[in-house]
């Protein structure tokens, strides 16, 4: 084990594998590439479905067990699939980790916004407020909190996955896992998971970091908002 260790180590401070097409600077940024994209796409999707039925009330049993249907299905099974469908790119692999991403965006988005007081959204239409001013003045503040950690949970969970663009012969750090396994190289795969690891723990540091920043003024300003006149 000591000696495993120490391997791994060598392997992940040696200069020449930081460097190259096939390094792991490369392939971190391969890595960060699919991974942010991916988010970016299921946030697209997500946080206006969340958001809508949040808001409006209707439509919540539909659109989150919809999400959660992508969450059920089996990841390398769906990149088997549209590969099949689609030929070899990485719109396979997109797909997976947006379908992936999407379930926990979207129930954490409308789960933030039901938590939202009644009496806090009737005082702001009290005060004129119309549906939209409701909702990105006073809502959306207020539920941002879990609206961040849904957020960050898809956003760790598709760093993790994301391995899974090595399997249809693309790059990242799954290039390392899977690539050790047909090598029988256990130090490439360990040093591909832990690199996995460090990446998703970084990221969620940053996210949550951002959330503390962030979260408590917006949330304070929505109350503010909301509050009738001499009790803000």
């Amino acid at each position: 084990m000591y000696a495993l260790v120490v391997d791994l180590a060598r392997w992940l401070t040696s200069g020449s594998q930081w460097t190259g097409p096939d390094g792991i600077g490369h392939r971190l940024a391969e890595h960060l590439q699919y991974s942010l994209l991916a988010t970016l796409i299921a946030a697209a999707i997500g946080l206006p479905v969340g958001l809508l039925i949040g808001h409006t009330g209707r439509g919540a049993f539909l659109a989150i067990n919809l999400a959660s249907f992508g969450r059920a299905l089996p990841t390398v099974g769906l990149v088997v699939l549209v590969f099949l469908a689609g030929g070899l790119s990485m719109l396979p692999v997109y797909v997976a980790l947006v379908a992936l991403a999407v379930p926990a965006i979207v129930t954490n988005t409308h789960a933030g916004m039901t938590a939202v007081d009644p009496d806090v959204k009737d005082a702001a239409r009290g005060q004129g407020m119309r549906g939209h001013q409701v909702l990105f003045k006073v809502e959306l503040p207020l539920a941002l909190p879990l609206i961040m950690t849904g957020l960050r949970l898809a956003l760790i969970q598709v760093v993790a996955t994301a391995t899974i663009a090595a399997y249809v012969s693309f790059g990242g750090l799954g290039r390392y896992v899977f690539d050790g396994l047909a090598q029988r190289d256990l130090v490439q795969v360990l040093g591909g998971a832990v690199l996995v690891a460090v990446v998703a723990i970084v990221l969620d540091v940053v996210l949550s970091t951002l959330q503390r920043v962030f979260a408590l003024p917006h949330q304070r300003s929505g109350a503010r908002r909301s509050a009738p006149t001499g009790t803000a």
